[in-house]
């Protein structure tokens, strides 16, 4: 099946509160069941975010649709959705006039703050003339894009496929969002996985203190898997982990001083401390898509080559719209400027000041050091003038009409595990899934044990035990195909796929491989997206 794009977005009101005022119109993607409506099997609509906040579900299930679709089974037609103010759906969120503006204001952004109050200072003094742009350009929108009014259309998307319950798997923002709709609508719950989970009272209090507790997890996960598989499957090898975390930081001391110049075919720049710790920061998203690439690249720099890691994070070449169109897809594709509005308006509002910065970017190094790439999420809040005091904001909790199931890595790097357990806390009935694994969200890693039990839950709404572990197929140095693993005696493969689908579902499988180890994965556009 190929996934058919509506060409007729769902229209919702603009506010629903006021149901006959103005609208929106939300741009919608389904791949349709391998099994007919009339048929006994049917079970409607499964619907998705793929997170940011910001990301395109329309984007998600055109690249993942039929790999997704695998997974829960053929009983389901696949909904995505362009959150309102994002990539398709309309009106959308920009604070630029045109492509060109954009480009050369976020040309001089810092994604690595490097401990420097100098870098600080830069970074919150561009938020504030961003939320100064945001104001001027508003027609009236802003106030209405926000997780709640979201929450809502989700109600009215699944109304019109002719239910009233949501089914629903949401990633990461995607969990905030699942969150939120099931303490407004408990009602309203058929089947609802949230994967990847996030502190729902840290992300509406604009916190941002929890997200990194597990991040350096991810690291010491790549210095041990490196040093285990030896030199012909990791690159950057050393004898311990130990001894890969020295050359690590030797390479961090010698590029403070001495950066690398990089010239590719399309573009040219520098590996520098900076784009360093960025590029292995993205790397923890997705390890099996990554860890590979970034052994090679580390390994080259220090040789004196910097250019595959440049390569990691090198973009597209900009291009300037002959057609002088001020706003297309492309142009607001990874959905920044509809996540500051989310993010922003969703939390409290911040006191915006630079003294206030500094003590909250103090406070959170001294809690991780990876918050000098993280920080630019809450200060890019400074300044911001449209968080509406009547949106729905918690709290986050309910007796839902059927049990929510969490799905928790034990080293995701911006989604602990610890928050799933506290979320699952909220919600009575609710269990949450721990996934022994790296990677933000379980499809991240290939776990046919954790994808198994999506699809028991979706299928049968059968949950799993509490305190089920799920553990991954070989490591991201050692990844296998699907016929090496089909081959293989293993008692533990085994019995991962077989416990809900009856036997070794080589569709699941290769889906669940595909689907961790694709580097072309849409990943979030940190430190401003999770």
């Amino acid at each position: 099946m190929v996934p058919t794009f509506l060409g007729t977005h769902k229209k919702v009101p603009l506010n629903h509160s006021e149901p006959e005022g103005k609208s929106a119109a939300i741009a919608l993607v389904r791949l349709p069941a391998a099994v007919g409506p009339q048929s006994t099997e049917y079970r409607g609509p499964i619907l998705f975010n793929p997170g940011g906040p910001g990301g395109s579900g329309v984007e998600l299930i055109l690249a993942e649709g039929r790999d997704l679709s695998s997974i829960v089974g053929p009983q389901f037609d696949l909904v995505g959705f362009d959150p309102r103010g994002v990539g398709r759906s309309e009106p959308r969120v920009s604070f630029y006039e045109t492509a060109v503006e954009r480009e050369l204001w976020q040309l001089q952004a810092t994604h690595e703050l490097e401990h420097s109050n100098h870098d600080l200072a830069d970074t919150w003094g561009r938020a504030l003339v961003t939320s100064r742009l945001a104001s001027e350009r508003d027609n009236d929108v802003l106030g209405h894009i926000n997780t709640d009014q979201t929450a809502r259309d989700m109600l009215k998307i699944t109304e019109a496929h002719g239910y009233e319950k949501l089914k629903y798997w949401g990633f990461s923002y995607g969990t905030i969002l699942g969150a939120t709709f099931a303490a407004i609508f408990p009602d309203k719950v058929e089947r609802l996985i949230l994967d990847g989970v996030v502190d729902t009272n840290d992300y509406y209090s604009t916190a941002w203190a929890t997200n990194l507790r597990d991040t350096s997890k991810v690291l010491q996960y790549f210095f041990d898997a490196c040093s285990f598989v030896g030199p012909s499957k990791c690159a950057f090898h050393a004898e311990t982990p130990a001894q890969i975390e020295k050359n690590l930081i030797d390479l961090y001391h010698s590029l403070k001083t001495h950066p690398v110049p990089v010239r590719t075919a399309d573009s040219y720049g520098l590996v520098d401390y900076a784009s360093l710790r960025y590029t292995i920061f993205r790397s923890f998203y997705a390890p099996w898509a990554s860890f590979p690439r970034l052994a090679e690249g580390l390994a080259d720099l220090a040789k004196g080559n910097g250019t595959k890691l440049f390569m990691m994070q090198e973009k597209d070449r900009f291009e300037c719209s002959c057609a002088g169109r001020t706003d297309d897809y492309v142009f607001g594709k990874f959905g920044q400027d509809a996540e500051t509005a989310i993010l922003c308006n969703d939390g409290i509002p911040i006191p915006g000041t630079y003294e206030d910065t500094v003590e909250w970017y103090e406070e959170a190094l001294e809690f991780s050091e990876w918050s000098s790439v993280w920080a630019g999420i809450r200060i890019s809040c400074s300044g911001w003038k449209h968080a509406s005091t009547q949106h729905f904001r918690g709290p986050i909790e309910g007796n839902t009409s059927f049990p929510l199931m969490f799905i928790g890595n034990t080293a995701d790097p911006v989604t602990p595990l610890a928050a799933a357990h506290k979320m699952s806390k909220a919600f009575p009935g609710s269990v949450v899934l721990q996934q022994h694994s790296p990677g933000h969200c379980s499809v991240t890693a290939p776990s046919p044990c954790t994808q198994a039990h999506v699809r028991a839950y979706f299928v049968n709404g059968t949950l799993p035990k509490p305190d089920t572990w799920c553990y991954t197929v070989g490591n991201p140095f050692t990844n296998h195909t699907v016929p090496e693993l089909l081959s293989v005696s293993d008692t533990a493969l085994n019995t991962q796929m077989s416990f809900s689908t009856g036997e070794n579902d080589q569709d699941l499988l290769a889906a669940v491989i595909r689907l961790s180890t694709r580097s072309t994965r849409q990943l979030p556009n940190a430190p401003l997206q999770f």
